[in-house]
């Protein structure tokens, strides 16, 4: 927090006066800690500093008079075997004009300088370490792409980790990874602390837009980590985005994971080799469970078995294509109305990114209570037959198993589910009463906490402008607490509906009328006074 309070301490945007200070902290912290330390450098291409102009709030002249210097930080510390590959730990030091920028990139930064005077004390590291601070991330990642095209480093690496963050909280997940991760996958498993990242994560995120730092790394095939948090997310580019700001235990926890995998890698003559990738994910931050996606494929077949054994209890072919039916209109019904209460929020014209962004708490509010609202309206009248209940399972069942043949690292979201499900409906037809239903409850409490954490974590990403994320942990959660529903009246449940309706609906529109967040990014406020839009 030291270094963070000092890195956050002003704006510091390439080419300023703060941002060349705290480049000469830097360089002193990183020679205090043992590491051998030089700058490259180069110059920013001018469509960047018109931006830079733009972002600072000056107007860019047609022909830049000043060169903005591009000014990479790198630092080496010995290891006992230098012909060993380099492992990189790599961040960027400059924020956007008007952000403090303690978490973007100053979390990733503190990070890296505090996992340095832990491994600086290891006698027995094998491996060279090799820091990366790059400039000029926030203008198109031009400090790592200078460092990959034209440093005698670059050669020397052969594992990297990049830290970095969208918010100012939150867990510090592994969202991205090398390819065919399997070796990759499991050491991250095996030495995080409080291990936090999904392979749905890593699937997301390699078919979304974004780009950091490691995008310009991983073509050259190193292995590689990248961890983030977004929690928080209205201080992303803030003048709020201050040290007191942060939240100190989502730093903890990247500083963890990074030193974890930092002290395995330095410590190990062999890093991960490529391997066919692997489905993994944490279990509450507890512990990371990773298997091969094939298992996916028998997960599947259990949960066929366990409801298919269940249905031939008392066959109701007609009262099982009514339960899908009602599956299938809850996911039909609540994307509609996630997308309605969407555009009543305001995202049905031009929006603020960064407005949005502080709006996601309430975002996340209007997606639980649409999404309860419908469920109680479709599930919550007349008890399911078990044909019923079967029949609502069949659609998860065939949506898992599209997800297992063409997302198989990501489909564990719906065939774990399934699993559990299945083996508990298996259990329905061989153990008492009193025996399953204490099994239900367990597979319950455990399937919807998870889909929560999950809904909670997708909105989080996506939600301002993909809200029906949160459909899969419908599919999820659905079909586990079914069995356990007492049936209300119909008048209660159409109250308790309206009531949540009329919520979600209130909160939506608050979210539209609401005036400009004061987190909004300096560069961006001048477009939102005012207005929404």
């Amino acid at each position: 927090m030291k270094d963070i309070e000092r890195i956050a301490r002003a704006p510091h945007p390439s080419g300023s006066a703060e941002h060349a200070a705290l480049r000469g902290y830097l360089m002193q912290r990183l020679g205090e800690l043992g590491l051998t330390v030089r700058t490259q450098e180069g110059q920013f291409p001018a469509d960047a500093r018109a931006e830079l102009d733009r972002r600072g709030g000056r107007a860019a002249p047609r022909v830049p008079l000043t060169n903005v210097p591009l000014t990479n930080v790198l630092g080496l510390l010995r290891g006992s075997d230098p012909n060993l590959p380099a492992l990189a730990l790599m961040a960027h030091y400059d924020s956007v004009p008007g952000s403090p920028a303690a978490a973007d990139d100053g979390a990733g930064v503190a990070s890296i300088l505090e996992t340095l005077r832990a491994l600086s004390l290891d006698r027995q590291r094998k491996r060279d370490v090799l820091v990366i601070l790059t400039d000029g991330e926030e203008s198109g990642l031009l400090g790592a792409r200078m460092f990959f095209a034209q440093a005698q480093e670059a050669r020397r690496i052969g594992a990297i980790i990049n830290l970095e963050t969208r918010g100012g909280g939150g867990k510090a997940n592994l969202f991205q990874t090398s390819a065919r991760n399997g070796e990759v996958a499991r050491l991250w498993a095996q030495t995080a602390p409080h291990p936090a990242g999904t392979s749905l994560a890593t699937f997301i995120y390699s078919v979304l837009p974004n780009d950091t730092d490691l995008t310009v790394a991983l073509p050259h095939g190193y292995s590689a980590w990248n961890f983030a948090f977004i929690g928080r997310p209205g201080l992303y580019h803030s003048p709020l985005a201050t040290a007191a700001n942060l939240d100190r235990g989502s730093l903890q926890q990247m500083g963890e994971q990074t030193l974890g995998l930092a002290q395995a890698l330095t410590n190990t003559s062999e890093l991960p080799r490529r391997a066919p990738d692997l489905v993994f994910f944490d279990v509450f931050g507890l512990f990371a469970v990773h298997y091969a996606p094939w298992w996916g494929w028998a997960m599947l077949a259990v949960a066929l078995v366990g409801y298919g054994l269940l249905a031939l209890r008392r066959p109701e072919p007609a009262e099982m294509l009514r339960g899908g039916g009602r599956m299938l209109a809850l996911v039909v019904l609540t994307g509609a109305l996630l997308w309605a209460l969407n555009m009543a929020s305001g995202a049905d014209g031009p929006v603020n990114y960064y407005d949005r962004l502080a709006a996601i708490p309430w975002l996340q509010a209007v997606a639980l209570c649409a999404s309860l609202a419908m469920t109680v309206f479709l599930l919550g009248r007349r008890p399911l037959s078990v044909s019923g209940e079967v029949g609502l399972v069949l659609p998860v069942w065939l949506a898992g198993a599209a997800f297992q043949a063409f997302a198989p690292s990501a489909a564990y979201v719906l065939t774990v589910p399934l699993l559990l499900g299945g083996a508990a409906a298996l259990a329905r037809g061989l153990a008492p009463r009193r025996r399953w239903h204490v099994l239900l409850v367990i597979v319950a409490a455990l399937v919807t906490g998870y889909a929560i954490l999950l809904g909670y974590a997708l909105l989080q990403a996506v939600g301002p402008a993909l809200p029906m994320v949160c459909l899969l942990s419908l599919l999820m959660a659905v079909p586990v607490l079914v069995p356990l529903r007492a049936p209300m009246p119909v008048g209660v449940v159409r109250g308790i509906a309206g009531l949540l309706l009329v919520v979600a609906l209130g909160v939506a529109l608050w979210v539209r009328w609401d005036a400009p967040a004061a987190s909004i990014a300096t560069y961006e406020q001048a477009r939102s006074l005012g207005t929404k839009g």
